[in-house]
């Protein structure tokens, strides 16, 4: 069932434009990652359909309800929502009464209250500082009372904007967990703005990219990251090579593009004749002689350019016709006794080959 449907979103302060053609719909029960670099327009667009401010122009229905039209609706729709901020909001009271505060202002009875907040700390593990003054506690634990109080109102969507960007990695991985267990528990529809690209991946079930205040692509994680649709989103999402080449000929079901006087086999159909290779690091294995049983359709003799640490793994420039940056481990780079100026193999599936058009035909 669809829970959210957004289209031709826009949202102006002032002359600043924001927002523009945003279009997306969301299924009960799904979590969507919404990433982008900042600026982008995640926190606006999350604002927009938790109801916390209007669009200038489009339609959005949420539960059903045309959100533009029936406008008398809001309060009882917003009741039905949760909105996690990146900095936590906490009062200087009890960690209880932080937590009791939205059912206070429902309206619930007292032993309503009482049996929601206690269960609400249970479970993000703060039974213990219910007495505790909120502002005494660290920013993760601060982040888990704000998560709380959000959930203690039993949301049927909830939005979470940043919500690990300041925590440790131990804070952080405690959210997750929270959150990806409320929404396989309780099928709870969650929405989260993130700029950590393995956060999304760990957490969402479909992707939307943002960039430059619109969604440039959806899909599920594996789609986006490893077929993005243009430049700036492979760039986005960590792709280590965009590397320009022109189509020659099909073959076998493949697209060979040559580069540098080397012919490359792409799994992809064609965009254009003149196309940019996107390959990931993590793709290209590096050998010390020729592979002859594995399954990939590119092998070929390289030089080694450069070779970087970047823990837990290792960048490796290798030049065959043009320069690849390849990711291995620590390990397998020790194995390999790689440095510069050392002859090497690589091989690389043709489904790791991404083909997209080249910018303005560059």
């Amino acid at each position: 069932m669809t829970i959210i449907e957004a289209h031709g979103i826009r949202k102006r302060y002032g002359d600043l434009e924001v927002l523009h053609d945003v279009d997306l719909t969301v299924e009960e029960g799904e979590i969507i990652g919404l990433i982008g670099p900042s600026g982008s327009g995640k926190s606006t667009f999350l604002r927009v359909l938790d109801l916390i401010e209007p669009a200038n122009e489009g339609s959005l229905s949420i539960f059903g309800i045309d959100t533009v039209a029936e406008r008398g609706h809001w309060l009882n729709l917003r009741r039905r929502m949760g909105m996690l901020f990146q900095r936590p909001i906490v009062f200087n009271a009890s960690v209880y009464d932080n937590v009791a505060m939205g059912l206070r202002y429902r309206g619930a009875p007292g032993d309503e209250i009482d049996r929601k907040v206690k269960g609400a700390l249970e479970a993000v593990g703060l039974s213990r500082y219910v007495k505790s003054r909120a502002t005494d506690l660290s920013g993760g634990e601060q982040q888990r009372v704000a998560l709380s109080r959000v959930l203690v109102t039993e949301p049927e969507i909830l939005f979470l904007d940043e919500p690990t960007a300041n925590l440790d990695p131990g804070s952080t991985a405690t959210i997750e967990r929270i959150v990806a267990g409320l929404n396989r528990e309780t099928g709870t529809t969650v929405l989260i703005s993130t700029h950590d690209l393995s956060q999304g991946q760990r957490l969402a079930h479909r992707i939307a990219v943002m960039v430059d205040g619109t969604i440039a692509q959806t899909g599920a994680s594996g789609e986006v990251f490893r077929s993005p649709r243009d430049r700036m989103i492979a760039r986005f999402v960590g792709a280590q090579n965009i590397i320009p080449g022109r189509v020659v000929s099909r073959m076998a079901g493949f697209t060979v593009v040559e580069v540098g006087g080397r012919e490359f086999l792409s799994a992809t159909l064609p965009p254009a004749d003149d196309v940019e290779m996107v390959i990931r690091g993590e793709d290209i294995s590096l050998h010390r002689r020729e592979p002859e049983h594995e399954e990939a359709e590119n092998r070929f003799p390289a030089k080694v350019v450069r070779v970087e640490p970047a823990a837990p793994f290792v960048n490796v420039t290798i030049h065959c016709g043009c320069d690849l940056v390849s990711l291995v481990t620590a390990r397998r780079a020790d194995a390999l006794a790689l440095s510069p100026g050392m002859d090497i193999w690589i091989s690389l599936q043709a489904k790791a080959v991404h083909l997209i058009p080249q910018k303005n035909g560059e």
